[in-house]
């Protein structure tokens, strides 16, 4: 959606002003970063998301190169706004905060498509390749393909972690032209400057997050291996020990690039996050134990207008559980949004779950579907 400015600076405050309404406050046992983070993992709420019946798809982004996603459509699916998800690393569509967005924006009218990055979901096979936090080319392929294929024209982009890295990469290197049809980005803890992460995650208390990334990540690469054994020269896949090891050895000459650093570097959407022209919003925790917070007091993206950073003192990684789930105000319809004649939404006070981000970035997708204007 290509808007002037300064509706975007209105929209933006107006958003500030609906989320300021409603601060995050954190659980009162799960107060730190790590807490934060391992109970959101730990969470017990896959029985709390209906079967739903998805719509599996191939996207076929690169003549060798087909990506799995999960579907699921309203009926009409052009008459609706679609929310796109991409997960972080080592994750896949059924990761639980993608089925949980999924849902909630799902339940509010929005048609959600869930996305594996390349490989990832058990869809090594489809592809000899593997992915990396850079690949925005099957993004924007995916994205194409909705728009000319699929007739669809409200897109909202979400991504989490590595997943917003490449959310908020694409975005920018959409720059002055992005697609009308896509109207806005968010980005739940977005490790945009992969190397300041991969220097985080060396502290020794990240030490669990770097050995479970890297174990899944060796299996991965061993799957791939029997499947393409001219691929990857394995023969040396056991002595890596962190996830820059695997990136410099793996990753990196996967996909052209001169080691770790160059990957690190020509990956990080940090580099274009100046160039962003459509409305984004970024959530990220100070306490976030290993994409840390730094990088979003660069000047770039605190000077750029198209970005509403939403900074929270607590919250952890991909967690932001609240100290209890709130409730609705006394007289509303007890919906979060509903859906008016003329196709937009209508945003109410609604009772809603403990986990704040995922709340906000769907309330932040029905506001921009909403209008800019309003």
């Amino acid at each position: 959606m290509n808007v002037s400015v300064a509706n975007v600076r209105g929209f933006l405050a107006r958003v500030a002003q609906s989320f300021a309404a409603k601060p995050f406050k954190p659980h009162q046992i799960f107060n730190g970063g790590h807490a934060q983070t391992l109970a959101a993992f730990a969470w017990p709420r896959h029985r709390k998301f209906k079967a739903v019946r998805d719509q599996e798809r191939i996207f076929q982004t690169a003549p060798d190169v087909k990506v799995l996603a999960q579907c699921r459509w309203q009926p009409n699916p052009t008459d609706h706004p679609t929310i796109i998800i991409w997960h972080g690393i080592e994750g896949s569509s059924e990761s639980t905060y993608m089925l949980s967005i999924a849902q909630k924006s799902f339940s509010v009218g929005f048609n959600v498509i869930r996305m594996n990055l390349r490989t990832c979901g058990g869809t090594e096979h489809l592809t000899p390749t593997i992915y990396h936090g850079g690949l925005t080319e099957d993004l924007r392929a995916v994205v194409s393909e909705l728009i000319e294929q699929d007739g669809l024209s409200q897109l909202f982009l979400v991504g989490v972690s590595l997943g917003g890295n490449l959310v908020l990469k694409l975005a920018g290197e959409y720059g002055d032209n992005p697609p009308k049809e896509v109207f806005a980005a968010c980005a739940i803890s977005p490790s945009i400057d992969l190397e300041a992460s991969a220097q985080l995650i060396l502290k020794r208390s990240n030490w669990l997050y770097q050995q479970d990334f890297v174990r899944r990540l060796k299996q991965r690469l061993r799957v791939k291996h029997k499947l393409f054994p001219d691929q990857y020269d394995i023969s040396e896949l056991s002595s890596v020990k962190t996830l820059r090891e695997f990136d410099d050895r793996y990753t990196s000459r996967a996909h052209g690039f001169n080691g770790a650093d160059d990957y690190y570097y020509r990956a990080s959407a940090i580099r274009v996050i100046d160039r962003i022209r459509i409305p984004t919003l970024i959530i990220h925790a100070e306490d976030d134990p290993f994409i840390p917070f730094a990088p979003m007091r660069d000047q770039a993206l605190i000077n750029n207008p198209y970005i509403l950073l939403v900074a929270t003192k607590k919250g952890g990684h991909v967690a932001f559980i609240s100290a209890k789930a709130a409730k609705p105000a006394r007289g509303n319809n007890g919906g979060a949004i509903t859906r008016n004649d003329d196709s937009r939404f209508t945003i109410h006070d609604s009772p809603e779950d403990r986990f704040w981000a995922e709340n906000r970035v769907v309330e932040f997708c029905a506001m921009a579907q909403a209008g800019f204007r309003s």
